[in-house]
């Protein structure tokens, strides 16, 4: 935490008379929020304002101040910002008129409030992130010119009253069509152009008082009051490839149904009475050479629709062909031996099944037309497969295969490592056989003592995986997970087992049936983030998919132990979330006992997704529930961590992984400033929770629980969905909102058997690749070291020299954790 204190400017003379020290607010936006923590009950919300320094030199500041401090000023202070919000200072207007801004005290700034106030001059940049598809609130980071950085400011639209409450329409206004256009209504109604968020609008206020040049090199970089070499750097208009697309958009063929794709038009110049910034125009001869645009504000838009419509013709179009074809009684005789894909589309009747196909992969008529055709080839490409698999099974294996080719159930998979000249690793697994309770029981002796090692368990299981017939999975988690002792006697485990029962209660005692710490306000708050979470998680599986039924306690007992069982703290007033019953208050029990037990960490969202399929497991069974519990969030407590550390050093090894097995996927996601792997975060956050079916998470949990090559497998199980997809990526998906809107829509599509084993080869080979840079490394080490003048084969030299150094993270994925 940085403490900013307020600190009059240099370039300004000192005040000098209490006349002189007068602030006159001249702007104001509510519901400006600093979040400390990436937790929003931490978020601190105020107004970002802008103010008037009245003394023999004008100066201006920007500031923000928390609403706590506000509040201690009192209602009045509260109604001069609320004032200022409704109708902010016009600096054409002089101190005669009748309104002219309101006179304040700036609070004095405290280190746990994040308050600060700065002269503009002090400000060299700004970064402006809009509200996007990944971020749902627009944000502004201020840098200052003596390179320190203040606190970054949220703009909470929904919630401030500039956006929320209608404004007073200044005079009528005549139209010749109702309702009028959006941009022609607000601008009526406020008597000023409309902007499509806060951080937006405080943009164009501070233009009034500061010049702002948008950086060319960075987008979201606005200088603030830039110097002639930042002008030069900043506005050097590089010649691209975008420099045609571009004249061709501004052009009046903008109109027609271009080939352009609108999202990579340029956006139409406003038409708003502001002064254009002098630094934003285009400085080459190219751009100097364009006409001024012709085309309406909307014409971008229009030609998006009109793109987006053509392809709707298309498919409607390829509809009636197909139905036309397919239906006729000549074509039905070759239906059968016609490819998967064009099969799909005709059913018994000869009628036509797209809608189920584009349903299927999620397709809609008017989506972005590079998703569109990724999709499409990989629905394609996934049919292509099944049908290769199915002649695979029917015709013998060709001898004659190349050995650089992996060709049994994993598909056609080239080895990344190739020039090393490495041998093909091969994948273990055999999820057809299932480990069940008659293989269990072979491996117990009558006393309970196991005769194999934990070794081998691990072993069987990452191969095999547990059966979901009679229980087994309840048996052997705990065994897995160390919840139950392995090797003694059946005896001793359940005398262990009996301690840890008692633990479990000791712990749920803390909180139940005491009314001093259930409804103490800190554990209320946890309560209500842990009920909300259990009500909407799972809630297909039986357990969990009926409402209690309606039934009140016949003794005081049994309304002490629902009072205590029901986490809710507001029970009767539930409103728009889904109903609760027994299981899920029994689940959110378990929960807020880890809560006490975890005290440092908590209770985090996202832990419910964890705990649920558990649950399901174990029989509603709430000690056993509690303690595997226990077991995987030791193994994922990183990626819960407040300051998301955890999750940050788990994205980063990924991206190093990624650049050493697939440099060209590692090189086109930097191209698309995609290299934060964003869309592997909730991958990785709750292990695929949500990208697979119910059973399947069982299935690919106890695999990652085994750690039997490393700990960090789920890496190389994000690594392998990246590479079954890579194609399509490389090829269609040019844009960072396009990869993420893709592999977000993977949800329950990745076939998980096939995943597994390439994520098993990708780790041996990543193995392998290790081994023989280090062999490489010492070799040359070792010669190096007795002054030896080796002859080596052309290129060998070079391939020595150019081995890369792997850094720590990486090496890491090399070590199992063994129980």
């Amino acid at each position: 935490m940085v403490e900013i204190k307020r600190e009059p400017d240099i370039d300004t003379p000192p005040p000098q008379g209490p006349d002189d020290a007068k602030y006159r607010l001249i702007y104001a936006k509510s519901k400006v929020y600093v979040n400390p923590t990436a937790y929003a009950r931490d978020n601190i919300s105020g107004f970002a304002c802008i103010v008037k320094r009245e003394a023999f030199t004008s100066t201006y500041l920007f500031a923000w101040i928390p609403e706590t401090l506000l509040t201690e000023k009192g209602q009045d202070e509260w109604d001069k910002f609320l004032k200022t919000e409704e109708r902010p200072v016009d600096e054409d207007e002089d101190e005669g008129a009748l309104y002219y801004g309101v006179l304040i005290d700036l609070p004095t700034s405290r280190p746990e409030s994040y308050a600060f106030s700065v002269p503009l001059t002090s400000i060299y940049s700004l970064i402006v992130q809009p509200p996007s598809l990944s971020s749902w609130y627009g944000s502004i980071g201020i840098n200052l010119a003596s390179g320190a950085t203040l606190p970054t400011l949220y703009f909470h639209d929904d919630e401030s009253s500039s956006f929320t409450l209608p404004s007073k329409a200044t005079s009528p206004t005549s139209s010749t069509s109702y309702p009028p256009p959006l941009s022609l209504a607000g601008q009526a109604a406020t008597g000023k152009p409309v902007t499509s968020w806060g951080g937006e609008d405080l943009l164009a206020r501070l233009r009034s008082y500061a010049s702002l040049l948008r950086s060319n090199l960075q987008t979201t970089l606005y200088l603030v009051d830039p110097s002639k070499a930042d002008i030069e750097a900043h506005t050097t208009q590089l010649f691209s490839d975008d420099a045609v697309d571009e004249i061709l958009a501004r052009s009046t063929y903008a109109n027609s149904h271009s080939p352009v794709p609108a999202h990579r038009r340029p956006r139409p110049l406003s038409t708003s009475n502001a002064v254009p910034n002098p630094y934003s125009q285009h400085s080459s001869v190219l751009h100097r050479s364009m006409p001024p645009p012709l085309s309406s504000p909307g014409s971008s838009s229009q030609a998006r629709t009109a793109l987006l419509q053509s392809f709707a013709n298309i498919t409607r179009a390829t509809r009636h062909a197909a139905q036309n074809i397919l239906s006729h009684p000549l074509a039905r005789p070759i239906v059968p031996h016609l490819p998967d894909p064009v099969k799909s589309l005709v059913n018994a009747r000869g009628d036509l099944e797209w809608g189920s196909w584009v349903e299927k992969g999620g397709l809609g008529e008017f989506e972005s037309a590079r998703v569109y055709l990724a999709r499409w080839a990989r629905i394609v490409a996934e049919e292509g497969e099944r049908a290769r698999r199915r002649e695979a099974q029917a015709i013998p294996a060709n001898a004659g295969a190349s050995s650089s080719e992996e060709t049994s159930e994993l598909g056609i998979f080239e080895l990344l490592h190739s020039t090393a000249n490495l041998p093909t690793p091969k994948s273990s697994r055999d999820p057809k056989h299932p480990i069940g309770v008659e293989v269990l029981q072979e491996w117990f002796a009558p006393d309970g003592r196991p005769t194999i090692s934990k070794e081998k368990l691990l072993q069987e299981i990452f191969r095999r995986g547990i059966s979901e017939k009679d229980q087994a999975r309840k048996k052997l988690w705990p065994l897995l997970l160390g919840v139950y002792a392995w090797d003694v006697t059946e005896d001793e485990r359940q005398r262990l087992w009996e301690e840890k029962t008692a633990r479990y209660h000791e712990i749920k005692d803390e909180w139940f049936g005491k009314p001093e710490v259930f409804d103490r306000q800190d554990v209320i708050e946890e309560r209500h983030r842990i009920d909300v979470d259990c009500r909407r998680t799972d809630r297909t599986q039986p357990l969990f998919a009926n409402q209690n039924p309606d039934e009140t306690p016949l003794d005081p007992e049994k309304q002490r132990h629902r009072r205590y069982s029901t986490i809710s703290p507001t029970p009767n007033e539930v409103g728009a979330q889904s109903p609760s019953n027994e299981h899920i208050d029994r689940l959110a029990t378990v929960l807020l006992t880890y809560n006490f037990y975890e005290k440092h960490l908590g209770y985090v969202q996202g832990m419910s997704d964890l705990c649920a399929p558990i649950y399901v497991v174990m029989g509603s069974d709430e000690p056993l529930t509690f303690w595997c519990f226990v077991e995987v969030m030791d193994r994922m407590k990183q990626n819960f961590l407040r300051d998301q550390s955890g999750m940050k050093k788990q994205l980063s090894t990924l991206q190093q992984l990624l650049q050493v097995m697939d440099p060209e996927l590692y090189r086109h996601f930097e191209k698309t400033d995609g290299l934060n792997l964003f869309f592997c975060f909730r991958w990785i956050l709750i292990a695929f929770k949500r990208e697979f079916p119910f059973e399947d998470v069982l299935r690919l949990w106890e695999v990652l629980w085994t750690e039997y090559y490393t700990s960090g497998m789920v890496l190389f199980v994000a690594l392998a969905v990246l590479e079954s997809h890579r194609d399509v990526l490389l090829r269609y998906l040019v844009e960072f909102d396009e990869i993420l809107k893709y592999c977000n829509e993977l949800s329950m599509t990745i076939e998980l058997d096939t995943t597994l084993a390439q994520a098993e080869v990708l780790f041996l080979s990543f193995q392998q690749l290790v081994a023989d840079m280090d062999r490489r490394r010492a070799e040359q080490g070792d010669a190096d070291a007795a002054g030896l003048r080796q002859r080596r084969p052309d290129g060998a030299a070079a391939l020595v020299a150019s081995v890369p150094q792997l850094s720590d993270e990486l090496r890491e994925l090399l070590e199992a954790r063994r129980l």
